[in-house]
């Protein structure tokens, strides 16, 4: 019998690249809309001007308003406390050149720089495509092996299905020689065993 989780597991795709040198290649970095949110539970939130924090606040999402920020002092520990609590931020235009000011480079090294609001979609629309996208990255020199987020268990078959195919090829497509340099991928929920979908 399935043990029943508290959570709704995460199904991460993980590469295993060959032929490929982080240290001497280009440094490839990609992020790509999936069709449908693989985390459930990813939190987004609005870094903005009161206006924005207005926004976030009537779409029930977590926001801090400039004010807020100055209150954190640039203090490393309070930064990375707010990196740890939320998957990625957004903010404003007018602020998104402020962050380093206000905040240091805390986000920056967490690897949560903020995105821009588009102005032409309303906050719902901003969080939902920031929730649904997956940036492909190797986090070191010393590492030849990523892993992202691309379904849930939750999920419909042809969903997933969907996400994980378009996740791979925007992947590879991110490679100087594509399927050359791919060794192995594999598909894994998050209490669940790996599961080989290509190479040997």
């Amino acid at each position: 019998m399935d043990k029943k989780r508290k959570f709704v597991e995460t199904i991460e795709l993980q590469v295993g690249l060959k032929n490929y040198d982080p240290v001497k290649e280009k440094r490839f970095a990609g992020t790509i809309r999936l069709p449908h949110v693989p985390r459930e539970r990813f939190s987004v939130c609005v870094l903005g001007t009161d206006k924005d924090c207005d926004d976030a606040k009537a779409n029930a999402v977590p926001c801090m308003s400039v004010a807020d920020l100055q209150k954190l002092n640039k203090n490393k520990k309070l930064v990375k406390k707010l990196a740890a609590q939320h998957g990625a931020f957004l903010a404003s235009a007018s602020l998104i050149r402020k962050i380093p000011r206000l905040l240091g480079p805390g986000l920056n090294k967490a690897g949560k720089f903020p995105t821009v609001i588009s102005g032409s979609e309303g906050m719902a629309a901003n969080v939902e495509n920031l929730k649904a996208s997956v940036k492909f990255q190797l986090k070191s020199k010393k590492t030849t092996c990523l892993g992202v987020p691309v379904g849930n268990v939750q999920m419909s078959k042809e969903d997933n299905v969907k996400n994980i195919m378009l996740a791979i090829n925007f992947m590879v497509s991110l490679l100087p020689k594509n399927w050359q340099q791919v060794k192995r991928m594999y598909l894994k929920s998050t209490m669940g065993p790996s599961v080989r979908v290509y190479g040997f």
